[in-house]
């Protein structure tokens, strides 16, 4: 096995064994990751990485909004809605301006509804 292939097969695994709200988790990581590459490539002056990187956790939260059960989940669907829709358009935001602060205001949105799914799944 590659040096490469070891990470892969470890985060294929987890998500092939995660609860559902563990894989809501994975999502949350995901954001987080490729929101700060974007950060990092928007303070290096990559844009075409940033876009990259952006795009990446914009599917993430197309992602979780389109997986949202309005039915069963009410009022916190609506709100994570909300949120999911807003992150989108901050990103846009971010994009146009090239400013990882923006990005960045996400990233640290995103680790606070992380931990507090992480909390539901122990």
């Amino acid at each position: 096995m590659s040096t490469y292939a070891a990470p892969n097969a470890y985060r294929d695994g987890a998500v092939l064994t995660a609860s559902p709200v563990g894989l809501v988790v994975l999502l949350y990581d995901g954001i987080g990751r490729f929101l700060r590459q974007a950060a990092a490539a928007l303070e290096a002056g990559d844009t075409t990485t940033a876009s990259a990187r952006m795009q990446r956790a914009e599917a993430i939260i197309s992602e979780l909004v389109v997986t949202l059960d309005h039915e069963r989940g009410g009022e916190i669907a609506a709100r994570l809605e909300a949120i999911y829709l807003f992150w989108r358009r901050h990103l846009d935001a971010a994009r146009i301006e090239r400013d990882p602060a923006k990005v960045l205001d996400i990233v640290r949105q995103a680790a606070e509804l992380r931990q507090a799914y992480a909390a539901i799944g122990t």
